[in-house]
Order: structure tokens, then C-alpha cells, then sequence
């Protein structure tokens, strides 16, 4: 055996036993704090205090008390001063703690993401790079990558306080050099030097030494799953799986649960925790700024809008159309609260895909759409899913993905790992498609190009995609193609839900039942498929309308190609609704509407033992097996979850969940005995707080994606999830087959192997793998990826490794996103020299007839990276910039700030090119007496030489104007 398979072996050895998560619990613990309240609380109370901070500075009121009970629908009610759905918000969330929680299953064994073992220099530096990183993220806009990045870290930093002993040591603050690397960690024990004695029985109250505390020693417990050796006279950390507690001193320190050695010091540790979290987060808004940071936060109500164009030549009519419909929607809801959060648009043709172009800014996305122009196109097949793959893997979680296209797709082979990337991400794609299928006539372009044929199989491909997303694969000639753009603009409304989707493949007749609920507002449903096809509506009180009448009592519709868009007219007609098809031809129903109420879902995966917990789940449920899926309900305080289903209509078969509540609107649902099949999760319920229709408060969503099922099992490790450009990355990987959820250890079978990443990084892999006797029925591998030495900082990479068994009928696969992360060097933040200032009148009472003026300059050192940026934190005034370069080579950013006599005190941060930030404060100084006769204000200058101050105090300040005549200027540099 090989020593990377004896590693992979001792990997998944470890991963079995019980009792090893040694932190803060990561998502479910009744009476303790766990990384996901920690990581909510902090992002919620941060979220409100940048929100307070906007307001103030636009002189508005913000009344929403900050504290530990704060609600994702009551921040951002408060942000956004209206009432609007939070799934957006809530999945960004989501996206950080269960991040935060993967720790414990991917870091496991690595002690400095844990803090264990007296590892405060690694487990520092991981924080630093690792928000180096995030900042990275967030110039580029990646905000996805930057809230997997954010929760890693945040779960090394909340660790600290449970696993050293700083909070014993009395203190009642974060440690801040823990993400400013610039300072020293101060104050550690020694190697040999002696931190704790065993505790009396179970009682652990007074293990550690007088002498550490009594010197302020700071020290953390060792901790070892298979050997109990420590340095003499140490602490561990403690708990069953803690080895090195069973040697003396015997015990441990840390303080993951009330239950834990030191419980009884839990509730402390968890609050240092959030405060600490919170610490970084102010220093990641202060490096993006206040937009960006409440876009990586997620608190947007509006989808991103996203765009996959071939630009081939005969496209010009299908690209001119995509101009038309991005610009009338941004057009039409800029600053709005229905603008989109983001725009993202990926052309492809032949030989070539991208690049992706990612953008906040509307103007930006319409100069990229605007300059796409059709020409090429010799063969048929384009790149259509290698542009698709783009997508995905940049667009957040729950999108809608449009890809315009007449050709057929060239890159076939990719269709699993687009199924994979959409079931990871639970994004929807819908394609317009114009090409002439062929048993269609065939119509010219306007450009007189003739548009390509595409055989029912191409079509069947993008259907497959469609169904398996919850979106619709649209057929229309291009004459037709501004009639079906439509579902692109219902889809860019706000607060859009899933209330019914099926599909029915052979067709068949058939009924389909859903519930309109008394929130649901501006109700459409969708019918995609061939002719012949007709329909019949029912409405919940009888009233019936049939395909014959394009307005009727129920809804008004219209057909463009094999798309029937039907605007209902529920009329307070609220209850169970029917949809009758008749048709033979394969098609797709589908049911939407605006609402605040809706659900987000993630599958977790249960870990055995006395400590055992959840964590993400990657992949495909297991055939036969249980299930465990984390539900977040959005929109309502007052829904209540009466029943969670995975129905496969295709059977029909329903599986009906367990529902265990979590608190507010948090549900775990477990599921057992999953049959093979293709499912969508249904989530049904009663809300009291529906009362705008009908005294009904039924209410019924669906979520779009498929959750598929499989009998092969597919789990990677890797290292680190980040990689520096110029470097190799291996990830191990291991293939099983299962009966009934488990293994079987006996089974003999080959499996290939395909890899795909989204960047086209230079990678190598198996091409199969196969379990062989004494494998315990896992066959291993290994995956390597290179970042390129070009790669921006910032940039992520997606990896999809997909095992499909030798009969080819069954497929699963594993995905892993990775950070491109540069090594920084400049570690010290922008230092500021006041270099003048000029007085106010304090005995005016017209304060706005008179200015002061703040000069300061702002250096980033001989070796540093050059001052990005610096803008008014606080102050009402107008700011100027200009740099100069002295002697030495060294960049100087003159600013020159400028305000009314009424605002005069001005706070100026700037950051420099990797994230590094310092703060200038400044205040006007105060004339007392009578002004002279001249109307000049009178300015005291301070040579260019002068050194910084540096202070950790910007509040207020209390005058005495009987006894001072001038108040100095106050200027500190604060090191964020």
C-alpha cells in the first residue's frame, strides 16, 4: 500500500470514529452557542451597524435596538426601510456558517485551525491570509467565494476563545492582533513552560496554573485523536476523543459547550467570540467599502441577472434581442429596490468560451453586452455548456442562468458536470433557442444568415439540462424570440417563488394540484412543450377555463413557440388550484409568483458520536439511505412547517420528512430509506400572519432543482482551499459503491473518472479507479490542479470530480471551490501625516457661513503596495487627492478635505492594494475669542516631516472653552 493511500485510508478511518469535533459546536446544540449562531449573530449585528452608520451619515433615523435577538427579516427591514423576501440575505448567510462548520470535517487534524496545541502563529496567519483573501474576493466582486473564504476563518478566530485560556486570563475584549499581522502576539507560554495540573475528578475549575494566569501566560489545550503525548505539564484540550487528557495533567480547558471541561466559562467565550467575529468584519468593510460589504453580506432583494450568448453569426437577431431585454430591465428598475443585485454575461462560440465578465455596475454589463457582435461559426456545434459551466460557477446560489443559442452544443462530454454544478449551486437555466429544429422550417436571420438545425437530440440535451435545474428550454423561431423574453423579465422581479413544477416525459394527460396562498401576488404559470397540447384551469371555487379562450375568468395567455404563458387572475380565490394537460409530446408546468414567503435548503450529513454534529453535504443522496436536509423558512415569523416531502412525480412516489424544529424559522428534516429516483423537495404550511386575501393560510413551495440519487459514494479532502498562483494543489478522492446507504466492503468494480475545472487549469487525474479485496470496498485517487503563475488574487476555481459506474447508468460526483491566493507581503496599513489645518469660530452662530480645511498625507511605506483608495467615513465635506513621489521612490496621497464649520470633525480611511486600511481622524481647530478683524481664517501648517500619531480612540470630545483658547487638532492612525 501506498503512503497516499495509507493517509486516505487513515482519513476516512478518522472521519468514522465518534466524538471529534473538538470546537464550538458547528450548526445543532440546544443549550450552547454553536460557529452558526455565533457566525448569524455577528453578521446580522455588523450587517445593522454599517445599515445605523449609512443612515446617520444621510441624517436619517434607524430604529432597530442591535443585540444578539436580531432577525434577518428585521435587519433588513431596517436597512431597506420596506418589508421584502430574505432568501437572498439568508442564503448568504447560510453560505458562511455551513462553510464555517465544514471546518471540522476538512481541517480535522490540523491543529492551527483549531487553535489547539499552542498554535497561535499558524492559527494567526490562517486568519490573516485567509481575509487577504476575502478582501481579494470582494474587489473582484466574487462575493460567493468571499462568503466561503469568510466562514473558514471566522471558524479558526471563534475557536480561540474556546480552545486558550484568554477568556480565564480575565479579559473581556478580542484579541485584535489575531487579524492584524503587523502586530505582535504578545505574552505566550513557553514551550517548557508548565500550564496546567490536573483537574479534581470531573471538576475542572481550577486546572490551570496560578502562575500562567497570575503573569498573563497565554496558552490553549493540546489535543490528539490516536496518541495521548504532550509536552509535560500542558493542558489538553479535553472530552472523550481527546487523548492526551488521559495524561497528566489529566482534564481539559476548552469551552465548546456549557457541558464541556471549562462549560461554565462557555457563555463568555461565545460572546468574546461574536464580538470578534464582528472585529473582522468591520475590518473587511473598511477594505471593500459599504457597498461591497453589504453585497458580500447578501442583503439584496433582486437575482443577479445572467446571460450566456453565442455570438456566432447568425445570432445577431437573438443578441440584439438579449440588449433589448438587459436594458429595458435595468433601465426600468435602476435604483430601485428591484434592480439587480449583479449582472454576469459569458459569450462563447467555437473554439472559444468567455470571458466571464462579473459586475455590480449596470453600465459596465450593458458596454460588455453592448459590444458583442455575431460573426464565425464555420461548423455547427458551439461551446455552449463550457460558456454554461462559466455560469454556474460564478453566479450565487439560487440563480437564474439564460443561455441564447441556434446550435447544437459541441461540448457534450460536460453535460454530467453541468448536472452536478447545478444540483451543488441549485441554480435554474432556461434556453432560448432559435435554431430550426429539423422537422421545422427554417427562416433567415435578419443579417440574411440562415439559422442552424438542430436534431431532436441537441434539443433533448438542453431540455435534460432545463428539467434537471427547474427551468424551461424554450423553442422559438427568432421572428418570435421578443414575445418569449417575458420569462426573463418575470424572473428579475423581486421575491419570485416556486409554488408547482412538474414535467412529464413521455407525455401523458394528467391533473396537477397546487395551493395559492393569500401573499402570492402577480401568479404565472407556464406550459413548455410541442403541439398538439391543450389545457383546462379550476380554480378552488369550481370556476373553470380552457385553452380555447386566451382571456378568460381565470387567466389571460399567449403561445409563442412551445411556451404558454398564463397570467392568472386568482381573483381571492385562494386554496387548491388545478392544471389539466392533454398531450402526448413531452412538456413542463410550471407555477410561479411574488411572495415573501419562501424556503432555502441545504443536505447536511449526520456524524456519529457523544460530540457529533452536521455538516455540508456534497453530492448525491444515497439510494437506500437517510437523508438529513437543513431548511430555512424566509419571509414569515409566523410560518409554521407541516410537512417537508422529496416527490418523485415520475412514480409518483413522495417520501415524506421527519421535521424537527431549530428554532425561529430553522427546520432539520431527515428522511429514511430514500428509494432510487429523481426528487423535488415540497415544503407546505400554515401561516397566520396571511390574512390579505382570505382567512386561508395554506401555503405551499417548491424548491426547482432535482435532488438526485445515486449508489455510488464520492468524497474528497483537500489540504487547503487555497492555492497560490505558480503552485500545485492534490486533493485524494475516494469511490464506493452502496447498498442501502452503506458501503459494501466486498464489492469488486471499476469506476471512471472524469475532472473538470471551470478555469481550464492544467490538472491530471485518473481516468478509472477500481475497489479491489481488502479495499474495504473504497477505491482511492488523487486529483492534482495548478494555478497558473498569471492568476489574479481573488480568483476562484471550481472542481467537479464525477465516478460513474462500468454499466453507465449510475453517476455521482463531488465539488470543490478553491481561492487563488497570492502570498502577501505587505502587512503594515497606510500610516497618516497631518500636514495642516485651519480654525472655526465657535462664537459664530452661523456655523455653514465659514469652512475649515484638513490636509493630511497618506503613505503606504518604500516596500508597500500603494495607497487604492481613501474615502470620508465620517463628515459631511468634499475631499480631494493628488499624488506626488518622493525622492526615495516612496508614492505620497495628498488629501485635502474641505466642510462647513458645522461638520467639523472628518475620520478618512484608506487602503492600500491588498486590503490593508488606516484611519485618519482630524478635527477643526476652535477660535473662542473674537475673531481679528480680518476675514481670513488663520492656519497653522505642520512640516511635511511630521511623524504620525497613532491612537486607538476616535470618539467624542469634551471642550472646556473657558480655560482653552485652541483645541489642537486630534489625528490618530488606527490600524484596522
Amino acid at each position: 500500500m501506498s503512503t497516499r493511500q495509507s493517509v486516505m485510508l487513515l482519513v476516512v478511518l478518522v472521519l468514522s470514529l465518534p466524538g471529534l469535533i473538538h470546537s464550538f459546536k458547528p450548526l445543532f446544540k440546544s443549550n450552547s452557542f454553536t460557529h452558526r449562531d455565533i457566525t448569524r449573530i455577528a453578521v446580522l449585528r455588523k450587517t445593522a451597524e454599517v445599515c445605523r452608520d449609512i443612515a446617520a451619515s444621510k441624517g436619517l433615523d434607524f430604529n432597530l435596538i442591535i443585540d444578539n435577538n436580531l432577525s434577518a427579516g428585521k435587519v433588513q427591514k431596517a436597512c431597506l426601510s420596506r418589508d421584502t423576501s430574505t432568501i437572498k440575505f439568508e442564503t448568504a448567510i447560510a453560505t458562511m456558517y455551513l462553510s464555517n462548520a465544514a471546518v471540522d470535517q476538512i481541517f480535522l487534524l490540523s491543529a492551527a485551525r483549531h487553535f489547539d496545541d499552542e498554535t497561535f502563529h499558524r492559527g494567526r496567519d490562517i486568519i490573516t491570509e485567509g481575509v487577504s483573501a476575502v478582501k481579494a474576493h470582494a474587489k473582484l466582486e466574487n462575493y460567493f467565494r468571499g462568503r466561503l473564504s469568510l466562514g473558514q476563518i471566522c471558524h479558526t478566530l471563534q475557536d480561540f476563545y474556546s480552545h486558550s485560556n484568554w477568556v480565564e486570563l480575565g479579559n473581556k475584549a478580542p484579541y485584535s492582533a489575531l487579524i492584524r499581522p503587523d502586530q505582535p502576539l504578545k505574552n505566550l507560554a513557553g514551550q517548557n513552560t508548565p500550564t496546567c495540573r490536573s483537574c479534581v475528578g470531573e471538576n475542572c475549575t481550577n486546572n490551570i496554573l496560578p502562575d500562567v494566569l497570575n503573569q498573563g501566560l497565554l496558552t490553549s489545550g493540546y489535543f490528539g485523536i490516536f496518541f495521548s503525548s504532550k509536552p509535560t505539564g500542558k493542558c489538553s484540550h479535553g472530552g472523550s476523543a481527546d487523548r492526551t487528557s488521559r495524561k497528566d495533567p489529566v482534564g481539559g480547558i476548552n469551552k465548546d459547550t456549557i457541558d464541556s471541561s471549562h462549560g461554565f466559562l462557555h457563555n463568555e467565550a461565545a460572546n468574546l467570540a461574536i464580538h470578534a467575529t464582528m472585529e473582522l468584519l468591520e475590518d473587511v468593510r473598511l477594505a471593500a467599502g459599504n457597498t461591497n460589504f453589504m453585497r458580500l453580506m447578501g442583503l439584496s432583494q433582486s437575482p443577479v441577472l445572467c446571460f450566456v450568448i453565442d455570438t456566432t453569426g447568425s445570432m445577431s437577431d437573438d443578441i440584439d434581442e438579449a440588449k433589448r431585454v438587459s436594458f429595458e430591465i435595468i433601465d426600468r428598475k435602476r435604483g430601485t429596490g428591484q434592480e439587480p443585485s449583479g449582472y454576469i454575461l459569458v459569450p462563447f462560440n467555437d473554439p472559444d468560451f468567455g470571458p466571464l465578465v462579473m459586475t455590480s455596475n449596470a453600465d459596465v454589463f450593458k458596454g460588455q453586452i453592448n459590444s458583442l457582435t455575431a460573426a464565425g461559426g464555420g461548423d455547427i456545434p458551439e461551446m455552449a455548456l463550457s460558456g454554461l459551466q462559466l455560469a454556474l460557477t460564478a453566479a450565487p446560489p439560487f440563480s437564474e442562468i439564460f443561455l441564447f443559442t441556434d446550435a447544437p452544443a459541441k461540448d457534450t462530454y460536460l453535460k454530467n458536470t453541468i448536472i452536478a454544478l447545478i444540483e451543488s449551486t441549485k441554480s435554474q437555466v432556461t434556453f432560448m433557442l432559435t435554431g430550426s429544429a429539423v422537422f421545422r422550417r427554417r427562416r433567415r436571420t435578419s443579417q440574411d444568415v440562415a439559422p442552424r438545425a438542430m436534431s431532436r437530440s441537441a434539443v433533448q440535451l438542453y431540455q435534460d439540462l432545463a428539467e434537471a435545474s427547474g427551468g424551461q428550454a424554450i423553442q422559438v423561431t427568432k421572428s418570435e424570440l421578443s414575445l418569449a423574453t417575458s420569462v426573463i423579465v418575470d424572473s428579475s422581479a423581486s421575491a419570485v417563488v416556486t409554488v408547482f413544477q412538474a414535467s412529464r416525459n413521455p407525455g401523458r394527460p394528467d391533473n396537477f394540484n397546487f395551493t395559492i396562498d393569500g401573499s402570492l401576488q402577480n401568479i404565472t404559470a407556464y406550459i413548455t412543450g410541442d403541439s398538439p397540447l391543450t389545457f383546462s384551469l379550476t380554480s378552488s371555487t369550481g370556476v373553470s377555463q380552457t385553452s380555447s379562450q386566451s382571456s378568460g375568468p381565470l387567466a389571460s395567455f399567449t403561445t409563442t413557440g412551445n411556451l404558454r404563458r398564463l397570467s392568472l387572475n386568482t381573483d381571492n380565490q385562494t386554496g387548491l388550484w388545478q392544471l389539466s394537460v392533454s398531450s402526448n409530446n413531452p412538456y413542463l408546468v410550471k407555477v410561479t409568483g411574488q411572495s415573501s414567503v419562501n424556503f432555502i435548503y441545504n443536505l447536511v450529513e449526520e456524524h456519529e458520536g457523544a460530540h457529533g454534529d452536521f455538516s455540508l453535504k456534497e453530492g448525491r443522496l444515497l439510494s437506500g439511505g437517510n437523508a438529513s436536509i437543513l431548511v430555512t423558512v424566509t419571509g414569515s415569523e409566523t410560518v409554521k412547517v407541516t410537512e417537508v416531502t422529496l416527490f418523485d412525480s415520475s412514480g409518483p412516489t413522495e417520501v415524506k420528512g421527519s421535521l424537527q424544529s431549530l428554532g425561529s424559522s430553522d427546520f432539520l428534516v431527515t428522511f429514511s430509506g430514500i428509494p432510487a429516483g429523481e426528487f423535488v423537495l415540497v415544503l407546505k404550511g400554515e401561516d397566520s400572519n396571511s390574512t390579505s386575501r382570505s382567512t386561508s393560510s395554506s401555503f405551499q413551495r417548491q424548491a426547482s432543482t432535482q435532488i438526485k440519487t445515486s449508489s455510488i459514494s464520492v468524497t474528497a479532502q483537500a489540504n487547503n482551499t487555497n492555492i497560490e498562483p505558480g503552485t500545485t494543489i492534490s486533493i485524494p478522492f475516494t469511490v464506493a459503491a452502496t447498498t442501502d446507504g452503506v458501503i459494501t466492503d466486498s464489492a469488486t468494480e471499476t469506476f471512471t473518472v472524469r475532472v473538470s475545472n471551470d478555469r481550464s487549469y492544467t490538472s491530471s487525474s485518473p481516468t478509472s479507479v477500481t475497489t479491489v479485496a481488502g479495499s474495504g470496498g473504497k477505491a482511492n485517487g488523487t486529483v492534482t490542479l495548478m494555478a497558473p503563475s498569471s492568476a489574479a488574487s481573488g480568483t476562484d476555481v471550481t472542481l467537479t470530480i464525477e465516478a460513474e459506474n462500468a454499466a453507465v447508468t449510475d453517476i455521482n460526483y463531488v465539488v470543490l471551490r478553491f481561492s487563488v491566493t497570492a502570498k502577501v507581503t505587505d502587512v503594515n496599513p497606510p500610516v497618516c501625516q497631518v500636514v495642516n489645518t485651519t480654525t472655526c469660530d465657535s462664537t459664530s452662530l452661523l456655523c455653514a457661513s465659514s469652512q475649515w480645511e484638513f490636509i493630511a498625507n497618506f503613505t503606504d511605506g518604500i516596500n508597500g503596495t500603494g495607497i487604492e483608495s481613501v474615502t470620508i467615513r465620517q463628515g459631511n465635506g468634499t475631499l480631494n487627492m493628488s499624488t506626488v513621489v518622493e525622492a526615495g521612490g516612496e508614492n505620497i496621497t495628498l488629501v485635502t478635505y474641505t466642510a462647513s464649520c458645522c461638520s467639523p470633525i472628518v475620520k478618512l480611511t484608506a487602503v492600500d492594494s491588498v486590503g490593508n486600511v488606516g484611519t485618519c481622524v482630524g478635527q477643526a481647530r476652535v477660535l473662542t475669542t473674537p475673531p481679528p478683524t480680518t476675514t481670513t481664517p488663520s492656519t497653522t501648517t505642520t512640516p511635511a516631516t511630521t511623524s504620525a500619531v497613532q491612537t486607538t480612540s476616535t470618539g467624542g470630545y469634551t471642550l472646556n472653552t473657558s480655560t482653552i483658547l485652541w483645541l489642537s487638532v486630534v489625528f490618530s492612525v488606527l490600524w484596522k
